[in-house]
């Protein structure tokens, strides 16, 4: 199979790279942030460590998309949520009837959009627990131990099919250790409930995870959210793939694991961009009060980074 990376960014560096170097296979990026694209190219590619150490320099190809000329198997797509629509209109030349989709982006909203120029049946959505920073132009910081890549696949319509279990077996041959699910929105909003915890409070606090995690009112913290999400599902008809409690105890897990890492949302806010905490905190508010439940902490903590983004304006040097 061959790939089409949309979003040359932390995850899209991390899936692509991966999948070139561990399955061998062909990866073309597709970037339209200009400095991304020429420091890639003045370089040779892109300069890659693992927790801060290591740092290598590993070749791509990259390209604007009005430059490109490939036609891959499938695109892989990166992109957060505030840019996807414009993306997704500039790219939309490269896109054909047999190529098929897939896309793990944090949050909830992007399938609706990429359902407007790919047929349900060749879509493919995914959750990654996966953490990556992108330190600059070109340049990127895998997070983790080799091998803690975590992942889960579901179709967004239709039955699992051919070209979807190829994905699955680049993405195994990659280490990203994809699990499957039938469950397509349990298993994303199971993801949204726990970024709902993890990335927002380490937002509003600006903190790595391991700092986060040293709180002890951090379990009751992330009961209360995750609580208040699962009730909202419920009534929404939606079954999550995790229990409460498991999803409660794996942020402990989790934020151990990646105990110095500063969550994608924290990374935005951190350098004056808006976080995605609408298409989070905000879609499972949304989502709860569609089925008449008021989500009151999730909407609270919604508020709470709008207001942190907004004060960013009054911070000193």
């Amino acid at each position: 199979m061959k790939y089409g990376i949309i979003g040359a960014g932390a995850m899209g560096y991390r899936y692509g790279i991966m999948l070139q170097q561990n399955a061998n296979v062909q990866v073309d990026f597709i970037e339209t942030w200009q400095p991304n694209v020429e420091k890639v190219r003045a370089q040779g590619g892109v300069q890659v460590a693992r927790d801060h150490e290591n740092r290598q320099l590993v070749p791509i190809n990259i390209y604007y998309p009005e430059d490109y000329q490939g036609h891959p198997d499938v695109w892989i797509i990166f992109k957060k949520q505030m840019q996807l629509a414009d993306e997704l209109k500039r790219d939309a030349p490269l896109f054909h009837d047999d190529q098929y989709v897939f896309s793990a982006m944090n949050g909830m909203g992007h399938f609706e959009k990429i359902a407007q120029y790919f047929a349900a049946d060749h879509i493919i959505g995914g959750t990654a627990m996966i953490a990556t920073v992108l330190n600059g132009p070109g340049k990127v910081d895998f997070m983790g131990a080799v091998g803690s890549e975590a992942m889960h696949m579901s179709k967004y319509a239709g039955p699992i099919d051919a070209t979807t279990k190829a994905v699955m077996a680049d993405f195994k041959a990659a280490d990203l250790n994809p699990i499957w699910s039938d469950n397509f929105m349990g298993m994303c909003l199971s993801k949204v409930v726990f970024n709902a915890v993890t990335n927002s409070l380490c937002t509003m606090f600006e903190l790595q995870m391991g700092q986060f995690i040293e709180y002890p009112g951090v379990k009751d913290m992330a009961t209360q959210l995750f609580n208040e999400a699962y009730d909202a599902c419920e009534r929404a008809g939606i079954k999550l793939i995790e229990s409460r409690q498991a999803a409660v105890d794996s942020v402990a897990t989790v934020s151990r694991a990646y105990k110095y890492h500063y969550p994608s949302m924290y990374q935005d806010f951190a350098n004056g961009r808006p976080t995605e905490v609408d298409y989070i905190n905000g879609y499972i508010a949304k989502l709860g009060r569609e089925h008449d439940y008021v989500c009151r902490v999730h909407e609270f903590v919604t508020h709470e980074v709008h207001l942190a983004e907004m004060m960013r304006q009054y911070k000193t040097v």
